[in-house]
């Protein structure tokens, strides 16, 4: 009932901020250059939002590999769209969806939670981290000398920096922080466990789990070319968005280069830390006003390009996603090995 009252809350949240900015810039206007898109834009817009969904399978294949074999390739975007199901319904919104995903890894290869749970968080910052360091590059080729754009090279400068430092820290600190996580979580674990097992589970438990994530975590430093495999999925639905988001201003009769469309992407992830369903009206707000400062692109025309990919991607994410979700080993936490062995 909670999950329910947060998710409730968070969409009415996201769409009463989407709705002052809607009101703000122009209902009518927004919705005047939306609808006057050619059928063949909103047609490319649709299939390229489908490519992006099928490209992040490409980066679940190669992170979920070392887990007895993986996935196949149906399977991976199979679990790639449904991880979008998760990101969009889920009421923590995005942040939430590797959580989530974890424990269908887990029992579809046959492993633990806590190991599929480290090659995902594995992906997840491979991923981000290439989209990061491509957004900095290009925005340094194609924006710098630009005063209006000075602040969002200096974001993208302090996000690449803080996902190095991120990164560092827990390569320095790996021991030290795995005892506190063992402390924090085995008082949460015990309680959550006694809901479905006779005997809880307890530290010695905790501790054999965070040993798993780390050995998987771990094992990806002798297979790098699965490293660079999440990455280039992650620039290719990069790419894929980008060019989504492009056509769409195209067919809102607003031309823009494509290449600071590129550098933006990665941007409104940053709207995934607010509790909000698919990250609704932060999202929206954040994308359609970069684009603005940043493609030079007039703010309705940039409002009507982000609301046709949102209304192509959420319904498709919910749609084909939650069919993907649904036919998914491990709704429940009993089924398959996907909790740790005592």
């Amino acid at each position: 009932m909670r999950r329910l009252v947060r998710f409730l809350a968070g969409v009415a949240l996201g769409a009463l901020g989407l709705a002052v900015y809607l009101y703000t810039v122009g209902v009518g206007a927004v919705l005047d250059r939306a609808a006057a898109v050619t059928a063949t834009a909103l047609v490319l817009v649709v299939l390229l939002v489908v490519l992006e969904g099928v490209a992040d399978g490409i980066g679940v294949w190669a992170s979920v590999r070392p887990l007895n074999g993986g996935l196949s390739v149906p399977q991976s975007v199979q679990f790639a769209l449904a991880g979008d199901f998760f990101d969009i319904l889920s009421p923590a919104g995005p942040v939430s969806s590797e959580p989530i995903m974890a424990q269908f890894v887990g029992a579809t290869t046959e492993t633990s939670y806590s190991e599929a749970l480290g090659v995902r968080s594995v992906a997840k910052y491979v991923k981000s981290g290439a989209q990061l360091v491509l957004s900095a590059l290009l925005g340094l080729a194609v924006l710098t000398g630009r005063a209006d754009t000075r602040s969002l090279l200096y974001v993208l400068g302090g996000a690449l920096l803080t996902v190095v430092a991120v990164g560092i820290g827990l390569v320095l600190f790996r021991t030290a922080l795995s005892k506190g996580v063992v402390r924090a979580a085995t008082p949460v674990v015990s309680r959550v466990s006694a809901l479905y097992r006779d005997e809880p589970h307890d530290r010695a438990a905790v501790q054999d789990a965070v040993d798993r994530f780390r050995a998987r975590v771990g094992e990806f430093r002798t297979r790098p070319g699965l490293l660079a495999l999440v990455a280039l999925g992650g620039l290719l639905e990069q790419l894929l968005t980008a060019t989504a988001l492009w056509v769409a201003l195209d067919g809102t009769g607003q031309t823009a280069a494509l290449l600071p469309i590129v550098v933006l992407v990665p941007l409104p992830q940053a709207a995934s830390v607010v509790p909000i369903p698919a990250s609704l009206g932060a999202y929206d707000l954040l994308l359609s006003g970069a684009l603005a400062v940043v493609a030079g692109v007039a703010v309705v025309p940039a409002t009507a390009a982000v609301l046709l990919v949102r209304t192509a991607s959420i319904p498709f994410g919910v749609g084909v996603g939650g069919v993907c979700a649904a036919f998914m080993r491990g709704w429940r936490p009993g089924t398959g090995p996907t909790v740790d062995a005592d």
